[in-house]
């Protein structure tokens, strides 16, 4: 361990393990994935990320050896840890230039935003040295700033490769493509069962990768094409996930894209259709379900059904602010009748 502690600082790096770990140290081979809790700090204490609460969620960060992450140190000072280890470790500025791009990108994930979003046109070095924002005021002045930070570590999980399905994030192209399909299934599989969350995550898992994919095409093109094609039935299962879970206006505005491209999508009118019926737009709702049923007349009694259910919630509502109205004027009433009475 002081052989270890010794070489790191000569790296610039200090560790202090706050709580050890069990075990002996796990053997980290490149392709491994590491899962461990992180929270960095500037030295005063400021914190800057948490895993624990970022997003508003614990999600522990995910890291597979040898793949290049942009952060080199996380890779280097983790593989000193055992499971179940706590450390922290003062990190010199060499090491933590590019934390504020990674930054950015881990709090995207962590809202569901592209981890790249903001970071499109200019590479890395090329932001450290330019007025570029972050779109985050401490990672603005982090990157003008470079300086030591503190990483407080905890090692959740080392598992070796092959044990585990890559993030879309690690996979190469290929994989991407071969993985869909099955992420493809997992999803209709947890609909199924009713979990409509779960089943929603796996079916944006599968669009990241198509659409990581078809950026890298012409738009229109072929290959371009043939990945929106793929693409289309995965996005409109999400969004059935999506109506069931109340978000109607993401529901309209993915329907909506579809559709601009796709004029005679009948399922895209006809969820558009619900969404539209769900946020009380009953004139658009009925143009897409009379499109449903010129498109397909044998959704005719769907259609029907969906129709019914509209003008019952309507005639509900009605019904509701009549009666709120009748009280209001009940109520304003009343003050008039009491000085009326009053002698």
């Amino acid at each position: 361990m002081e052989e270890q502690a010794i070489k790191l600082i000569a790296e610039g790096i200090k560790k202090k393990v706050v709580c050890p770990g069990k075990g002996d140290l796990p053997v980290f081979p490149d392709g491994a994935k590491v899962k461990f809790h992180y929270r960095t700090a500037l030295c005063d204490g400021t914190v800057l990320d948490d895993s624990r609460s970022m997003g508003g969620q614990s999600r522990p960060m995910e890291l597979i050896l040898g793949k290049k992450f942009k952060l080199p140190v996380w890779e280097r000072v983790v593989i000193t840890m055992r499971e179940g280890e706590i450390s922290e470790f003062i990190c010199e500025p060499m090491h933590t230039a590019l934390y504020a791009l990674v930054s950015q990108s881990l709090r995207n994930i962590s809202v569901g935003k592209d981890p790249l979003e903001g970071q499109r046109h200019c590479c890395g070095i090329a932001q450290i040295h330019s007025h570029h924002s972050l779109g985050h005021q401490d990672l603005d002045t982090l990157q003008a700033n470079p300086q030591p930070l503190i990483f407080t570590l905890e090692l959740l999980q080392v598992q070796s490769p092959g044990s585990f399905r890559l993030d879309t994030w690690a996979m190469t192209d290929d994989e991407k493509l071969e993985a869909v399909p099955q992420i493809h299934e997992e999803g209709n599989e947890l609909f199924r069962r009713g979990e409509s969350a779960a089943a929603a995550e796996k079916y944006h898992n599968a669009i990241a990768c198509l659409k990581n994919l078809q950026m890298k095409e012409r738009p229109g093109d072929d290959i371009w094409l043939r990945l929106d094609h793929m693409i289309t039935p995965l996005l409109l299962n999400y969004c059935q996930c999506r109506l069931i879970q109340g978000q109607y206006y993401e529901v309209l505005d993915h329907c909506s894209s579809l559709l601009y491209k796709y004029e005679d999508n009948v399922k895209a009118y006809f969820k558009r259709g619900k969404a539209h019926a769900a946020v009380w737009n009953e004139e658009e709702a009925r143009a897409d379900f009379a499109k449903v049923v010129e498109l397909d007349p044998s959704l005719t009694p769907s259609v029907a059904k969906e129709l019914r259910l509209m003008e019952e919630r309507i005639r509900e509502k009605k019904k509701e602010e009549k009666g709120r109205y009748k009280s209001l004027f009940s109520y304003s009433g009343a003050p008039s009748a009491a000085t009326a009475t009053t002698g």
